[in-house]
């Protein structure tokens, strides 16, 4: 078997490439997260890549220390709204954090999502967006 480099969010990491046994299909099966530890799990690293505290979030998000020890442990279910809370009180748009934890689910079921969007796709959508606003777009310039 041999490894074969993988990127995702700009982290490479080493997936295992040839011949999948029973015994790896299985292993490959329990490392698919619970969606709350994903998404604890991204809560904990921007928090910590920021150099905050449990304590300086929960105060900005106004939630409990220990709710937000447990969230970010993947004990607890966050709600929507605890959600939307707990990323503006860390700066970042909920968009941002849900599609880390997306990428993080799709790498864990080995379907693997390109990081950028190709050109040409990124040519189309500009297009399609430029007739459906009547040119708007365009004149915006």
């Amino acid at each position: 078997m041999t490894k074969q480099p993988v990127s995702v969010n700009g982290v490479v990491r080493w997936k295992d490439v040839g011949m999948v046994d029973e015994a790896h299909a299985e292993t490959h099966e329990m490392k698919v997260g619970v969606l709350r530890q994903e998404i604890g799990e991204v809560l904990r690293n921007v928090r910590q890549r920021q150099g905050r505290t449990l304590r300086e979030v929960s105060h900005s998000a106004r939630v409990s220390l220990g709710y937000l020890s447990e969230v970010e442990r993947g004990q607890k279910e966050a709600s929507s709204e605890l959600l939307a809370s707990i990323c503006t009180a860390l700066d970042i748009p909920m968009s941002q954090m849900l599609r880390e934890v997306a990428d993080r689910l799709a790498y864990a079921e080995g379907n693997f999502i390109p990081d950028t969007v190709p050109s040409e796709m990124t040519e189309e959508f500009t297009r399609e967006v430029r007739q459906l606003r009547g040119g708007s777009a365009a004149n915006a310039r």
